[in-house]
């Protein structure tokens, strides 16, 4: 026999599933009883869990409008849903989800180290803010109107945290109890940008030596002399940085002055060397 197979979905069609209760008068006191329906049965016409779960995959797993994900819907389910059904079904899983999160929550604080971030967000037109807090096995997301630290206050995570917090140096992580770490996937972005673009030598050396002694220590042991040395370079490479980049002094009349991003960057190295190289002393970052 020669055989060819041919994988197909089937038919996508609303299956309707009817539940009767029997209402019956008692001969012996004469008063109307009826059957109980199942708990999750609580209208005369509702869409199931499946359609719902289907719902909030669409819109909150992969970003699709409201709008457009009724309409997929109709084509696929020959059924139209209103958009505020669908949002009624996504509150409802997020309300499912409080007991998820209390855990979630309690489990991100007994980890060793945790990665934070926040990135921008349109809501209406307004600005608004995603923060995330992950480590390798739990993913926190929380979205508030504010970036700073009220925000970080209401994931209900952080201002108790005691652990390794690898962030970007934004000011409001540095008010926390935790110990810091600076996130260099964000520190070489910006040693690149003023290497290629405003040809400032040290930021690509420092780049490069970063990188270098990063994959040095996946694939080899460091002693600590090598450690040591790579830290020396640090500062050299930094005191370059702070020279080629001089303070732009304030007046009286203008007030502050705003300082240059290879000035503010070199700053920020040599204010926060301990946190910058925390990878390299520390076998849990």
């Amino acid at each position: 026999h020669e055989q060819r197979q041919v994988h197909d979905l089937p038919e996508m069609k609303l299956v309707v599933t009817e539940y009767q209760a029997e209402r019956k008068i008692c001969p012996g006191c004469q008063k109307r009883h009826h059957a109980s329906f199942p708990s999750e049965v609580a209208g005369r016409v509702q869409y199931g869990s499946r359609l719902q779960g289907l719902v909030t995959y669409l819109h909150v797993g992969h970003s699709i409008p409201l709008q457009r994900s009724s309409q997929i819907l109709g084509v696929v389910c020959q059924t139209a849903l209103s958009e505020g059904t669908l949002v009624s079904y996504i509150q409802r899983a997020a309300e499912r989800l409080d007991n998820f999160e209390t855990k979630l929550i309690a489990g991100l604080q007994q980890q060793v180290v945790l990665h934070a971030d926040e990135t921008g967000s349109k809501v209406s037109g307004k600005l608004q803010w995603i923060h995330v807090l992950t480590c390798p096995v739990m993913t926190f997301y929380k979205h508030h109107p504010k970036r700073g630290y009220a925000a970080l206050e209401a994931m209900k995570v952080l201002p108790e945290y005691q652990g390794v917090l690898v962030h970007d140096a934004w000011q409001s992580y540095f008010q926390l109890p935790a110990l810091h770490a600076l996130c260099n996937a964000h520190l070489l972005r910006e040693l690149r940008a003023l290497a290629e673009l405003e040809q400032q030598g040290w930021a690509g050396e420092l780049r490069v030596a970063l990188q270098g002694v990063y994959h040095a220590l996946k694939t080899q042991q460091l002693t600590d002399q090598e450690k040591h040395k790579f830290s020396e370079q640090f500062d050299r490479l930094v005191e370059q940085g702070l020279d080629l980049n001089p303070e732009r002094l304030r007046s009286a009349a203008r007030g502050r002055i705003a300082q240059s991003k290879g000035r503010n960057l070199a700053l920020r190295c040599q204010q926060h060397k301990q946190a910058i190289l925390r990878f390299l002393f520390d076998d849990r970052v």
